[in-house]
């Protein structure tokens, strides 16, 4: 097969699967939603969990996104330095998107800057976003794919506290951030957290913590700590789901760290709603593909 082909190749993929997830929650979100329905109490909060499945019922049924609001596409890559069409990646992202923004079909989501105009086609300046993880000596493609929703994770919020503030000022943050804001995520949520040097650094992590699976832990024994107190914390706030009270108001926190300077703690948050719409596809360099995030997956 000639390089077009397979440019041509990966693109239909994406775009395909891109059309899929938006419809298809991952495996670990449907199942963590069963999980927290079944502890639910009160008549009301069992009812928004009833909705939220007969929601993706008909997402199913129907063959059209889950929600409404399909997002702005993000792409989480950590790509080898040998993977074969490094130099096409950007190129086929963008270009999968413009597919699958009729293939799906996705709502238009990108409106330039200043200009104040809708591409029409959910690509624009520097959109899809694309975060890029050069992985040496490695000849495979590592991907995830996110639909970053207007109402959940795009209005994060990330600020530099003092160092006199500790870790403690890292949990007021967050904390202040749920109560403030977590009513309008359409919990129970999926919290990421970044704590780093600085603003922009913080706020990419946190974006890559909704990537991890549910349920998994940060392997730094304090950082993991610091999830399980914060999932306590919030969900005694009792959002519930959709904000309606109830017994639990996140799905998980996932905590990404990296080094600071000493006189900073850099610290962001972002949240994943309910449906929470990401896929993860692993290419190796003959472009045959593992879907690891949607076991049933057929495109």
């Amino acid at each position: 097969m000639d390089r077009n082909a397979q440019v041509a190749q990966m693109t239909e993929i994406l775009s395909k699967f891109i059309a899929y997830f938006g419809k298809i929650l991952p495996d670990d979100v449907e199942a963590k939603l069963k999980e927290l329905s079944e502890k639910e109490t009160t008549p009301h909060a069992r009812l928004v969990y009833e909705t939220m499945f007969r929601n993706q019922a008909l997402a199913r049924e129907l063959n059209r996104p889950c929600c409404q609001d399909t997002g702005v596409i993000q792409y989480f890559a950590r790509v080898g330095t040998r993977f074969p069409l490094l130099d096409d990646l950007e190129e086929i992202f963008k270009n999968a998107v413009l597919d699958a923004t009729k293939r799906a079909p996705l709502r238009h989501n990108a409106v330039e800057t200043f200009d104040e105009k809708n591409t029409g086609c959910n690509v624009g300046y520097r959109v899809p976003c694309i975060d890029w993880q050069i992985v040496p000596n490695s000849d495979q493609l590592d991907l995830d794919i996110y639909m970053a929703g207007g109402g959940c994770t795009l209005p994060g919020k990330a600020m530099v506290l003092m160092p006199g503030a500790g870790y403690e000022g890292v949990t007021q943050f967050v904390l202040d951030v749920m109560t403030s804001y977590g009513l309008n995520a359409c919990p129970p949520l999926l919290v990421g957290v970044g704590v780093a040097t600085s603003v922009e650094q913080a706020a990419i992590l946190s974006k890559r913590a909704l990537m991890r699976p549910i349920g998994s832990r940060n392997p730094n024994p304090k950082a993991a700590m610091m999830e399980e107190a914060l999932e306590k914390g919030i969900n005694a706030i009792g959002l519930g789901p959709q904000g309606l009270s109830g017994e639990n108001s996140v799905m998980g926190v996932h905590i990404e760290n990296a080094a600071r300077h000493p006189s900073t703690i850099g610290v962001a948050v972002n949240t994943g709603c309910w449906s929470h719409r990401r896929g993860n596809i692993v290419f190796e360099p003959d472009l045959t593909y593992t879907i690891r995030s949607h076991k049933e997956a057929v495109l």
